[in-house]
Parts: structure tokens; sequence; C-alpha cells
């Protein structure tokens, strides 16, 4: 029963986990940045892992902007979009092995079978929340780098809410995975509890059957008619 509720624990921070690895690719504010001159100027800009933006406000209800769409990105924001896309794929089929692996659940087999497919499902959990914690990290490094550094000329980023989102979520599958791993030594050690080794116990009957099955040799006791009075 405990095994049952730790898997149902795992599996819930699991796509909890997953659901914000996913919203995290999409989100525009991988990193931003603010620029106010006068009172009636204001420049807003902001990117992710597709395109860059930008807002510039002359006036508070006018605003106007561009989008410039990274068609040829550096190497760290492609190595940052492939480890995004391979941690969504991983959650993905992890979900679905992980739906399978559950003891509560009435498909994959016998409590073996099930228990190996949940740990397969624990270890996709944690690649992806790896490959998601190892891309917002890249960016983010990419980006604090860029902040203090004082030969950087170019336009200077802050830390987006994306990024945040992407570490908690990949927080949540390591954990998750870490569980259903665990669920594979849980169910050997219930099936070798389940097979005890009663030896002793039927060596001892079979002495005892051995015992009362061998004739009694005693020599009859003569006694003597006075025995009898």
């Amino acid at each position: 029963m405990a095994s049952t509720s730790a898997e149902i624990i795992a599996f819930l921070l699991t796509i909890s986990g997953w659901v914000l690895v996913s919203s995290t690719l999409p989100t525009d504010y991988w990193k931003v940045s603010t620029i106010d001159g006068t009172v009636i100027t204001t420049a807003t800009f902001w990117a992710n892992l597709w395109k860059t933006c930008g807002n510039y406000s002359k006036t508070h209800h006018n605003p106007s902007s561009h989008i410039s769409l990274a068609l040829s990105p550096t190497g760290y924001i492609q190595a940052c979009r492939g480890l995004m896309i391979s941690a969504v794929c991983l959650g993905f089929f992890g979900a679905v092995f992980g739906l399978v692996g559950m003891k509560c659940t009435k498909v994959g087999g016998s409590d073996q079978t099930k228990a190996k497919i949940a740990c397969l499902a624990g270890l996709m959990f944690i690649l992806s929340g790896l490959c998601s914690m190892t891309s917002c990290s890249l960016y983010a490094n990419r980006i604090t780098s860029e902040f203090f550094d004082p030969s950087f000329v170019a336009q200077k980023y802050e830390l987006g809410a994306a990024l945040f989102i992407g570490w908690a979520g990949a927080s949540l599958c390591i954990i998750g995975g870490i569980i259903f791993c665990f669920s594979i030594a849980e169910n050997s050690n219930s099936a070798r509890r389940g097979y005890a080794y009663n030896g002793a116990t039927s060596v001892m009957s079979s002495r005892m059957k051995v015992h009362n099955s061998v004739p009694d040799k005693t020599p009859p006791k003569h006694f003597d008619k006075n025995a009898y009075v």
C-alpha cells in the first residue's frame, strides 16, 4: 500500500514537472531588459529560444514592437533548443511508461514487470529533468556572464521568469523519477518476503514422520501372577 501511494505521488510530481518544462519552451521571458529614458519613452526587450522582441512606448497608450526570429542562432541557443525538446519528449514517454508501470493500473503484466517499467519511467523523467536543468543553467550562465562583463557593450539582459519555471519543473521531474526508481527495490523485497524459506520446519516434520513410522521393538515386559492381585 505504501509503494502504491509513493508511485501516485511520484506520478503527480513528474507530471507537474513535465507540464512546467513544456510550458517553459514557448515562454517569451527567458531574458528581459527594460530601459527607462524619459517620462514618455520606455523600451522593453525580451527574448527566448526562438525570437527576440522589443517594445518601444512613446506614450503609455501607443506602444510599438518588433520581432526578430533567430533563424541562425549561436551555438548555445542551438544546444538549449535541443536540450529542451529532448526534455519534453523524454517526459512524454516517461508519463506513458509511468502510467503503465504503476500498481494501481491493470496493464503492464505482473508486479515485477510493472516495477521494471516504472523504473524505466523514472530514468526517463530524471533524464528529462537533467536536460531541462542543463538548458536553463546554460542560458542563465550566458546572461550573467554578459551582464557582469565590462567589455560587453551590447544590450545586457537579466534572468527571466521562464528560467525559474524551468528549474522548478526540472526539480520536480528529478524528485519524482527517483521515487519511481525506488519502486523496483520495494517490489523485489516484497517478493522475497512472499517466498520465505521454511526448511527447518519441513525437516523437523519429516523426522517426526519417520520416527512415528518405525515400529516399537521394545521387548514386552513379563509380569508374574502377583502383579494382577
